[in-house]
Formats: C-alpha cells, sequence, structure tokens
C-alpha cells in the first residue's frame, strides 16, 4: 500500500477524527418527549421505561426546565387522562381542561420561548378504545370523522401554547385539514409537524404502557406495513403539498433506509423517533453489562442524525444533551 492509499491517516486521533467527522451531534438535534398524567402528585416510573416517569404538573414543569438548560432543541408532550375520562371519540383532548392542554400551558408558561413546545395531535390516549381515530358503526376508524376531531384538537393546542402540532395519526387529509382549522382562526404562526412515514411497529410496546392505552388488537389499517419504501415517499409528496412544515419518520433505527429516502427527497426539515421499543433494549441490554450504554446512546442517535434527521426525538435527549455539549 502506498502513502497515497492510506485513509487511516485521519483516524489516528481523537482530534484527526473530530476535525473530518462528516456528521455531528449536538444539543440542539435533540428533542425529549415527555408525559403528563392526571392526577399524578409525584411522578411515576413507567416500568418498561426505565428512567422515564410520567409526570405531575410539578415534576413536568422541573423536567422541562432542566431539559433548556442542557440545550435541547425541543419538548413534545403526550397527555395521559385518567381511564374514567376516556371516551369513544376522546373529548378530553379538546379541552382546555384536559390533561395535555393544561400541560402544554405549564410547559408555556415555565420555559416560554426559550424551546420549541411541541404537542401529540392524536386521539389515542384519550379515547376508550385506544385507535388514533373517530370509530364508525362497524368498529372501523372513520377518516373523514377523524380529521373533524384533530382540527378541534389542533385549536385546543394552539390556544394553549404548543409551536408545533405533531399529527401523527396516520389519516389521510390530516395535514391540510389541520392546516385550514388553524388558518381559519389566525393561527397561521402554528406549524406542523407531520408523522409523514408511521409504521406499525412491534417496538411501540412500551410506549403503550407510558400513555396508558386502551388498545385492544392493533393499527395496521392506518399505519404503514413494514415492507413497503415507496409508500412512504408518496405520504411525503401529500403532507408537503398539505402544507407540513416538517416531516417525520418513525420509528427511526429499523426504518434508517426510509429516513435517508425521505430526508433526500424532502424540501422541509426532517426529524426522526428513537422510539420506546429502541429505547427500552438499549437499556435492558446495558442493564445486563451486555452493551456500553453512553456509547451505545451516542452511537444510535448519530446513526439517526447519519441517515438525514435533522433532530431525532429521544427519551436521553436531556442526559446526551449533557454528553454532547
Amino acid at each position: 500500500m502506498t502513502g497515497m492509499d492510506r485513509p487511516r491517516r485521519l483516524r489516528r486521533t481523537p482530534a484527526l477524527r473530530r476535525l473530518v467527522a462528516e456528521t455531528s451531534l449536538q444539543p440542539r438535534n435533540l428533542v425529549l418527549p415527555m408525559f403528563v398524567a392526571d392526577g399524578l402528585d409525584e411522578p411515576r416510573e413507567i416500568a418498561s421505561m426505565p428512567g422515564v416517569m410520567q409526570h405531575s404538573m410539578d415534576s413536568l414543569r422541573k423536567a422541562a426546565v432542566e431539559a433548556v438548560t442542557a440545550g435541547v432543541g425541543g419538548l413534545m408532550l403526550f397527555g395521559v387522562p385518567r381511564p374514567e375520562d376516556k371516551d369513544a371519540i376522546g373529548s378530553q383532548s379538546s379541552d382546555p381542561h384536559g390533561i395535555l392542554n393544561r400541560g402544554l400551558r405549564a410547559l408555556a408558561d415555565e420555559v416560554g420561548d426559550a424551546t420549541v413546545i411541541m404537542a401529540d395531535t392524536c386521539l389515542d390516549e384519550f379515547t376508550d378504545h385506544g385507535h388514533c381515530g373517530v370509530l364508525d358503526a362497524h368498529g372501523a376508524v372513520d377518516n373523514d370523522a377523524t380529521l373533524h376531531r384533530y382540527v378541534e384538537m389542533a385549536l385546543a393546542q394552539a390556544d394553549s401554547g404548543a409551536d408545533l402540532l405533531g399529527a401523527s395519526g396516520m389519516m389521510d387529509g390530516q395535514v391540510g385539514a389541520i392546516r385550514r382549522g388553524l388558518d381559519a382562526i389566525g393561527r397561521t404562526d402554528t406549524g406542523i409537524l407531520a408523522y409523514t412515514a408511521k409504521y406499525a411497529s412491534a417496538f411501540y410496546g412500551p410506549f403503550r404502557e407510558a400513555a396508558g392505552s386502551s388498545l385492544q388488537g392493533d393499527r395496521r389499517t392506518y399505519q404503514q406495513d413494514a415492507a413497503n419504501r415507496r409508500e412512504a415517499l408518496h405520504e411525503l409528496q401529500l403532507d408537503l403539498a398539505e402544507g407540513a412544515d416538517i416531516v417525520m419518520v418513525k420509528p427511526a433505527m429499523s426504518y434508517l433506509d426510509i429516513l435517508r429516502e425521505v430526508a433526500d427527497n424532502s424540501t422541509v426539515p426532517v426529524a426522526a423517533y428513537q422510539i420506546s421499543g429502541e429505547y427500552s433494549m438499549i437499556t435492558a441490554a446495558a442493564e445486563r453489562g451486555w452493551i456500553d450504554r453512553r456509547a451505545a446512546i451516542l452511537e444510535s442517535l448519530l446513526g439517526i442524525r447519519r441517515a438525514g434527521a435533522d433532530f431525532v426525538l429521544t427519551y436521553w435527549a436531556t442526559e446526551a444533551a449533557h454528553w454532547v455539549a
């Protein structure tokens, strides 16, 4: 091998590797998903996601300040109502006094414009059947009836202080319906983070505990099939045409090929969600001493960034932000 054939020269020291690194990971690239649960006086750890909490209102504020101080790019809030407050159409999701909207106001009051406040604009946490939409007489999800509820939910979230609305239900036309609803009341500055490629995944299991899901069955009639790639690009074209401000791929780690294609074809920023099952797998392996926890977390996040994500939703956002600051 000649002196011209030695790429290893640039790997010789940490300083050289840092100098030529093609991908970076900074606190601003990380978004923290958070859960606020009704009726809690103290935070409650999620058994299948060690270290992740269902927050009380007070602990939500405290955790938000910690994350913002660490420099994270944003906070994504999910609401967990009491089981007795759920119904067939997820009424509490659009109630100004519902847990999610109260949580959004608490975040807006506590951290204001110091970060980006995002809201999960979906019905699954609030319905007694656990689906992301309204059901018809035959038990199937009614797309258009669901859009009506999404608009009502979006308006309540915008009024409660959300900067970005996470349209995550995978209903046809959801981005356009929400955009029209916002614009009609003058909320033209409220953005839409479209869950553009959200796949029906086995890795969502721990999230369903975290969100108190009532789902029996699955969501394969509206979330994407893991076998399909081109379909994600079709969804991307539709969401962009309807006015999405940011698009997202979920899950992240099993769909890095999809993330790369979406990033290559998107005209707006691209996000990816490192979901609950991905978090729990790394956590469990690290607890058993099978992998180096910190190294695995950072490698996984860097891989998602390398595949094309401008920012990553991850339950390690605050911790990782301290590491990479």
